[in-house]
């Protein structure tokens, strides 16, 4: 009589009854990778399905999936981390972001400030994470009688920022190969408009001013998360002062 290896449980077929653990793993090989990555995703209906509604219907894409349907998109979360890891090896590959980090090294000097702002460049995934609790917390203040709360305006900003990051990857990727800055500097300022039409057609389309309100609330989230790390970096400093 066998066990399961993970509970403990007494075997009687092909999986624990208890926590779903199969009694006999296989190897891991490229099927198993294959697999776990198409499961992240959604390869096989979500990922695509995902790009074009939230390319076509942003606003009205995410309302749905908060109120409506969870199922026909893949999740958030991954979907923005996912979408910003391809925009940082294409910018790392190409090179494409080296003048903005010497212009911040210039900037900050041997201040803890420099090296927060590369991690961010390195870590867009997470960085934009972050700055979008930045940003959904400004939302949260213009849009206060929307009735959403602050994690229904997170999930809205993952799947937002996530397809501006995708928006992104294709200038970085046009600017590698034709080593044209203004094709890169155009693709911003469409994920710019991107983002803030996204958000304005969330809360109502029809509205002119809620677009208004999106561009100051994107704006200012973007403003106070500079804000931080430079404060995060000045505290680190005048700590580590202050402790030699």
């Amino acid at each position: 009589m066998t066990h399961c290896k993970n509970c403990n449980t007494v075997l009687n077929g092909k999986f624990c009854s208890d926590c779903g653990q199969p009694a006999n793993i296989k190897r891991i090989d490229g099927h198993y990778i294959s697999h776990e990555v198409q499961h992240l995703l959604h390869f096989e209906k979500g990922i695509f399905f995902t790009v074009r509604e939230l390319l076509l219907r942003p606003g009205h894409t995410v309302r749905e999936f908060i109120t409506e349907n969870r199922v026909r998109l893949i999740k958030p979360i991954p979907f923005l981390i996912f979408s910003s890891l391809i925009y940082t090896l294409i910018s790392h590959y190409f090179h494409t972001e080296e003048d903005y980090s010497h212009a911040l090294g210039k900037m900050y000097g041997k201040s803890s400030i420099g090296p927060i702002f590369h991690w961010v460049q390195t870590h867009y995934g997470y960085a934009n994470i972050m700055m979008g609790g930045f940003i959904a917390l400004w939302i949260s203040i213009f849009f206060k009688k929307r009735n959403y709360n602050i994690f229904e305006i997170t999930i809205l900003l993952c799947f937002i920022m996530g397809m501006g990051m995708l928006l992104l990857s294709t200038g970085a990727l046009l600017e590698g190969i034709f080593h044209s800055p203004t094709a890169f500097l155009i693709m911003l300022i469409m994920t710019l408009i991107y983002v803030c039409w996204g958000i304005g057609q969330f809360f109502d389309q029809k509205k002119i001013v809620n677009y208004i309100k999106a561009v100051l609330a994107y704006g200012l989230g973007f403003l106070t998360f500079e804000i931080a790390i430079v404060i995060v970096g000045l505290t680190y400093d005048i700590i580590k002062f202050l402790l030699k």
